[in-house]
């Protein structure tokens, strides 16, 4: 009994050093942001979406982006129809938008982009932009975007939001979700010279880091994440940009939610087999500082994963103990996730507090309750992923009716 309980104590404590290390890096959240000076030098843009049975939403996307404060001749919008079933295409084409044909088989996204980009690297822009088809642009996403390639970026994120909060608890979860991660996570690592993450929607790339790769390659269903590793493992900062913001439409449904996190969380992990060794062999080179952090990141993935083990182990052996070992085991287990609780729904209500202008909406308030139970679901979808990858991608349905994020001119 006594080894198990050692054994858990170690294993805990090797696992906290990561939590340690996020929670440092989270304290730079503190320190106020720097916005980026105004641009005279307007680039051009390639506006990309991979649209996959978009038929409802494509047409607001468009028109979201034709609607940029930015001058119009200075970029094209471009819709990747692929493995359609409905008039994705013929929408595309109705509001303007151009078409590119992807002459191969497509599994996933990444492939829709690597034959786009192959395509339009060609045509001469400076930069590309990379949205879902759901996604309704700020007015001034360019422009901002533009200003940070001014000021020197090569990749830059912009923010996400959930464009429907108030349609369910579990879109509210995803709106507080993202304001907690762009708090800790981007705008901490934006403020001491780290790289953002880089999620699948609203972040743009210069022509030089795709030649530079060769293009657009990725193989795993997180083509984000991959291309974030590839990103790190050329020494490119993927640079923070919260002025140019997307709202997002976000699943409603706690299945619909667990299904596509369980995409996300196997996917980071396939990039974590696949690159963290040669992230790890990029550390005694220059800019080392962003392989750093991103091996960091993927080891979290695994890390998460891991840490049910110790708390099985304290489990055995608080049974071998006996009645009054499971005693004092729930007993400790009830204050910690009551304690747990009280914290995220803390946090969740703060968070909503400043979005709202210091009001909660009635409809966010189950979102804020229930929150702590989205952010723990994340644990078993990574033990879950530690064991058994999910190698296909699946649609999520988009009505694009709700915007309640997103705000009216």
């Amino acid at each position: 009994m006594d080894e198990l309980l050692w054994a858990a104590v170690i294993l805990g404590a090797l696992l906290k050093l990561i939590s340690l290390y996020f929670g440092g890096i989270a304290c730079f959240a503190l320190k106020k942001e720097i916005p980026y000076p105004s641009a005279k030098k307007m680039r051009r843009f390639a506006v990309i979406t991979a649209a996959r049975n978009e038929e409802r939403v494509i047409g607001s996307f468009i028109k979201s982006v034709q609607k940029q404060n930015y001058p119009i001749e200075l970029f094209d919008v471009f819709v990747i129809p692929n493995n359609c079933t409905d008039n994705t295409e013929k929408a595309a084409k109705a509001h303007g938008a151009e078409i590119i044909n992807c002459p191969f088989s497509v599994t996933c996204k990444g492939d829709a982009l690597h034959q786009a980009m192959i395509q339009l690297q060609k045509k001469g822009y400076d930069a590309f932009c990379v949205f879902d088809s759901d996604n309704i642009v700020d007015p001034n996403f360019l422009l901002k975007m533009n200003d940070a390639f001014h000021a020197g970026a090569k990749v830059a994120k912009g923010r996400q939001l959930a464009s429907n909060a108030q349609d369910s608890w579990v879109s509210g979860c995803y709106h507080i979700y993202f304001n907690l991660f762009h708090l800790f996570f981007n705008k901490a690592r934006g403020v001491c010279g780290l790289s953002a993450k880089l999620v699948g929607t609203g972040f743009a790339v210069d022509k030089d880091v795709l030649n530079r790769l060769g293009g657009w390659n990725t193989s795993t269903i997180a083509e984000d994440a991959e291309f974030s590793a590839q990103c790190a493992l050329l020494g490119e900062r993927v640079w923070w940009v919260p002025q140019a913001i997307t709202y997002d439409e976000q699943p409603t449904s706690f299945r619909v939610s667990l299904l596509q996190r369980r995409r996300w969380c196997s996917g980071i992990m396939q990039v974590g087999k696949l690159h963290l060794k040669n992230l790890v062999k990029r550390l005694h080179r220059p800019n080392r500082a962003y392989a750093a952090d991103f091996s960091m990141f993927l080891i979290g993935a695994f890390a998460q994963a891991l840490s049910v083990f110790p708390l099985s182990l304290t489990l055995l052996a608080a049974i071998l103990d006996g009645k009054e070992g499971i005693f004092n085991f729930m007993q400790v287990m009830g204050l910690y996730f009551v304690f747990y609780y009280v914290i995220m729904c803390f946090v969740a209500a703060i968070l909503t507090l400043h979005d709202e202008n210091g009001k909660i909406p009635k409809k966010m308030r189950a979102a804020i309750l229930l929150f702590p139970i989205f952010m723990a679901s994340w644990i078993p979808l990574q033990v879950i992923s530690l064991f058994q990858e999910t190698k296909s991608w699946t649609e999520i349905r988009h009505n694009g009716q709700s915007k309640d994020r997103i705000p009216t001119a």
